[in-house]
């Protein structure tokens, strides 16, 4: 296997990346300058290293901005502590920020659950997610907003989320809510505009 092809195929298993696509990203790279390269290179050498992810919502942030171990969003007091808003990636809590639609905690469950999925204890942060609902449960949580996705596997993890969740729920009272039909069908959050991600808290039920 050439570099060409080997690089191809590193990019092609990025999320939405096609075999095309990755190609393209290749040969984009082999015009580019060395300097180009170097800094490239430097920068993944780096992420890892300048990266580190919040213990309360699982968000990655960067070391540089962080005065202590919690990210921005959690060490921020005049956030809405009685609302918990789940989301499965990090991009999807970006959109949502961006919007300022919504200024509650947040829990990223670091994925989606596929049809059929056997295991999704392996897929998601479900344990973290029980320990962070019975914490803020005894600090008064009253809703908890599933924002997955409106499509097949969206819909598939927001089940198992009412399933896992039931419990709780039913100890604590907590409303559990879903984005309203400001998300078209087959929609990701993370192809929203802002309008649409504020009509769809806005609706959510």
């Amino acid at each position: 296997m050439t570099i060409i092809e080997k690089l191809t195929e590193i990019f092609g298993s990025f999320p939405g990346i096609g075999p095309r696509q990755a190609k393209r990203f290749v040969f984009f790279l082999l015009t580019r300058g060395a300097s180009y390269i170097d800094e490239l290179i430097r920068l993944l050498q780096n992420l890892k290293k300048d990266i580190r992810q919040c213990p309360v919502c699982f968000r990655y942030f960067s070391k540089v901005v962080a005065v202590e171990n919690r990210c921005q969003v959690c060490r921020d007091s005049h956030r809405d502590a009685d609302v918990l808003m789940i989301v499965c990636r990090d991009v999807d809590l970006e959109i949502i920020e961006k919007s300022g639609a919504y200024i509650g905690q947040y829990f990223i469950l670091g994925g989606t659950l596929p049809i059929l999925e056997k295991n999704p204890e392996r897929r998601l942060r479900s344990r973290e997610l029980l320990k962070v609902v019975e914490k803020m449960s005894k600090e008064n949580l009253k809703e908890i907003i599933l924002a997955m996705n409106a499509d097949p596997e969206g819909e598939n993890t927001a089940d198992f989320l009412y399933k896992l969740l039931e419990p709780l729920v039913k100890k604590h009272q907590i409303k559990i809510s879903l984005l309203g039909r400001g998300l078209s069908t087959g929609a990701e959050l993370e192809y929203a505009d802002a309008d649409t991600l504020k009509n769809a808290l806005r609706n959510r039920a």
